[in-house]
């Protein structure tokens, strides 16, 4: 078995408590260790983090990032989960579980920059980086000992460290042979934490777990599973693959091999972004056309930014809409070739928009852009305003170097035509 300090990479014994060299307690150990190589990173309680590191009075206060009553929680510090209060829960039922936190509205652009620098150190790493979110992401390392002169979990566990010294976050890392167990490591010992699941283990610590464990099972497949008696992943091993797959098909395969252990997905650094989009739950219920105007405004340029720094473009432009009585209304214009012109695409949603706007009060709006292409044949000349184009990218060019706030643009124009929608889903 192999065992090292986390702190300063020396070697221990297996048996050691505290590291001889530095006297850390913060070891390694495993019987697979030097062997692993696809790794889980995740950021700790991400957002709530950085707001802590950014305005040091927050370090001993119980943090929710959040929208207001209405919203959800986006991210809640583990001061604040000691409380019950979870990412995706209602902003009342935190609140009432946690009065005394500091709510603290998402920046969203600071959370993507932090983002994007702790990618760029993974790249570092290993050209394999798969981004699953804005904060988590799976690795492979393999054959990567000899570029950095370290074993794999070396190499991650000096990567965390350098991520807190030089951005201020944490992270967390799980360390396995194949992308199911390493994500189920990685939260095993949070926050900072480093985790280990090997090949060899994973039937037996799988088996008392419920079958909902399994990436994909959620309430609906769960209850089926349980009426069919199948209620622990070890009821899945008994089974066998020849029976899942008698009852259940390839869903049934997949479920036979996860409860072993086993997956095949390769670590993929070109997973595929399929949509781009923003969304706002509102304090208060909005029917007023002008009100949803300027949010829907605020979400184009937020999605058209995006796509640029992708350099992405969409053909289909998504309107969403959330009734008082919590029912979705989604209505879709498509493009004639892609574009990712803030203004191209708050006409065609505005059009959308107007013909929902009949006096029905909205909790939540949102815009996304999905069919996404390569940029480099977005927005033909023919297809486009050249002035208009040409003007955007130039207020793009100006925040780029002097921030968001240098340019702010209006709703104070009208283009000469409208879009034709009469092709709306």
């Amino acid at each position: 078995m192999s065992a090292f300090c986390r702190d300063c990479l020396a070697d221990v014994k297996t048996s050691a408590v505290r590291c001889v060299a530095c006297g850390s307690p913060r070891l390694a150990h495993h019987q697979e260790l030097d062997a692993l190589s696809i790794a889980h990173v995740d950021c700790d309680a991400f957002y709530a983090t950085i707001e802590k590191r950014d305005d040091p009075a927050l370090a001993a206060e119980p943090v929710i990032v959040g929208g207001g009553k209405r919203g959800v929680v986006a991210a809640a510090c583990y001061i604040a989960r000691t409380y019950g209060v979870r990412s995706a829960m209602p902003m009342f039922e935190a609140l009432r579980l946690c009065p005394q936190a500091r709510v603290i509205r998402p920046n969203m652009e600071k959370y993507a920059r932090a983002g994007r620098e702790v990618r760029q150190m993974l790249r570092a790493l290993t050209p394999l980086v798969e981004p699953l979110s804005i904060d988590e992401a799976f690795l492979d390392l393999s054959g990567t000992t000899r570029l950095h002169g370290l074993s794999p979990a070396k190499v991650l566990a000096r990567f965390a460290a350098k991520v807190e010294s030089k951005l201020g976050i944490t992270v967390s890392i799980g360390l396995s042979c194949n992308k199911f167990l390493a994500k189920i490591a990685s939260d095993l010992d949070k926050p900072r934490g480093f985790a280990v699941l090997g090949g060899a283990e994973a039937a037996a610590f799988l088996a008392p777990k419920p079958v909902s464990f399994i990436f994909g099972v959620g309430k609906v497949s769960a209850a089926r599973f349980a009426r069919d008696g199948l209620h622990r992943i070890a009821d899945l091993q008994k089974a066998g693959e020849i029976e899942l797959m008698r009852r259940y098909g390839d869903e049934g395969r997949r479920l036979a091999r996860l409860a072993h252990g086993v997956d095949a997905r390769l670590v993929s650094a070109q997973r595929e972004t399929k949509s781009v989009s923003s969304e706002t739950t509102f304090d208060r219920d909005i029917a007023d056309f002008r009100a949803l105007e300027r949010v829907l405004w605020a979400q184009t340029e937020e999605v058209s930014a995006r796509l640029k720094e992708k350099a992405f473009a969409g053909a289909t432009v998504t309107l969403k809409l959330k009734t008082a009585d919590f029912k979705i209304r989604t209505r879709a214009h498509s493009f004639g070739a892609p574009t990712q012109l803030a203004g191209k695409i708050f006409m065609a949603a505005r059009g959308l928009l107007q013909h929902e706007a009949d006096g029905t009060k909205y909790r939540l709006l949102g815009v996304g852009m999905s069919a996404l292409s390569s940029a480099d044949h977005a927005d033909p000349a023919d297809l486009v305003d050249g002035r208009a184009a040409e003007a955007e990218y130039a207020v793009d060019r100006v925040r780029a170097r002097f921030g968001d706030d240098a340019v702010v643009r209006g709703l104070a124009f009208e283009p000469p035509e409208k879009p034709d929608l009469k092709g709306r889903a």
